[in-house]
């Protein structure tokens, strides 16, 4: 069966379709439509560890649980072991989040060069440091995951490398996105290293899959190809929360509804209010301005919509642009 549960460590989740840890994205807004939509599983945003220990409110708000999540991870990045694992237990303290997983595949420079995100693979050596440090701080309490790239450029590969670190400091998954720090997110993911990497840890851990997945098939494609426990939507999700229910129909039934252009609308005014609870109108209104564009990626008449969209400033401004496309298809 494609669709099914997935155990890490002491955690049993019922299905296999997650939400990926998305920067400036997967706030708890973001992730409470994913849930509603048929995300099985949630990671937060990226928290840093450092401002997290300093006890920036900002931060700490980032790690807020969904009123409907069931379960839900809060993903920290840092570079060193003292600070992440002053961080770890923050996250114990403040949350009752199931899981923390480590960022140790961000390409973002300014994250780089702190020793954190994709750094940490290129050092298997910092990465089991940092890692031994976020699993001895938690004592058991809750699983602790790992994230890791393929490597830091074509001449530098270190998955293998970073995964045994992983393996070595306790951790209870381990989710590969198989693509290089020097890639970005431009070409293609080499879905053969999630392979190696499943065969690997085969009997140990689970593997969940990243990269290049912005439909229900490649999410089917990566699982057969690669043999993965879970597959995680990132880019994918964004304005298309929906790709949670067209995956799980696909695993179950071999076809899936297409979500119509109403429900889309609407999904994204839900997100919007959700928004405005949590931040307030007017920086809701502004963050909305590109969740809206992405809400509206291949409607009729698209492009010109977001012309507008990226000028809106309140809920009404929304609703007067976005009236004449609730029933286009």
């Amino acid at each position: 069966m494609l669709y099914h549960g997935v155990k890490i460590g002491s955690l049993e989740l019922t299905g296999n379709i997650f939400l990926a840890p998305v920067a400036g994205y997967s706030d708890r807004a973001f992730r409470t439509v994913c849930i509603e939509h048929g995300a099985a599983f949630t990671y937060t945003e990226m928290v840093s560890a450092e401002a997290l220990v300093r006890g920036n409110n900002k931060t700490a708000a980032l790690m807020n649980r969904a009123e409907n999540e069931k379960s839900y991870a809060v993903q920290i990045f840092g570079g060193e072991s003292e600070v992440m694992a002053k961080a770890a237990r923050i996250v114990l303290e403040q949350t009752n989040c199931e899981c923390i997983d480590i960022n140790g595949g961000c390409p973002v420079p300014k994250i780089i060069k702190t020793g954190a995100g994709s750094a940490l693979t290129r050092d298997p050596e910092r990465l089991y440091t940092v890692t031994k440090a976020v699993v001895d701080s938690v004592e058991g309490k809750i699983p602790v995951t790992v994230k890791i790239r393929s490597g830091w450029d074509d001449a530098t590969i270190t998955w293998k490398e970073a995964a045994d670190a992983a393996l070595s400091a306790g951790v209870s998954a381990i989710t590969i996105h198989p693509r290089t720090r020097a890639q970005g997110y431009e070409g293609k993911a080499d879905w053969t290293i999630m392979k190696e990497l499943v065969t690997r840890v085969a009997g140990r851990v689970p593997v969940f899959g990243s990269g290049d997945l912005f439909t229900p098939e490649d999410a089917r494609a990566m699982i057969e190809q690669t043999g993965c426990s879970a597959v995680m939507f990132a880019r994918g999700a964004m304005g298309n929360p929906f790709i949670f229910t067209e995956t799980k129909q696909l695993f179950e039934t071999g076809v899936y509804d297409i979500i119509k252009t109403e429900e889309r609308i609407r999904t994204g005014f839900r997100e919007l209010s959700l928004l405005i609870n949590d931040i307030g109108e007017e920086y809701a209104c502004r963050e909305m301005r590109k969740r809206f564009c992405a809400y509206t990626k291949g409607l009729k008449g698209g492009a010109e919509i977001r012309l507008q969209l990226v000028h809106a400033a309140t809920p009404a401004e929304y609703h007067t642009i976005l009236n004449t496309v609730q029933y286009c298809s």
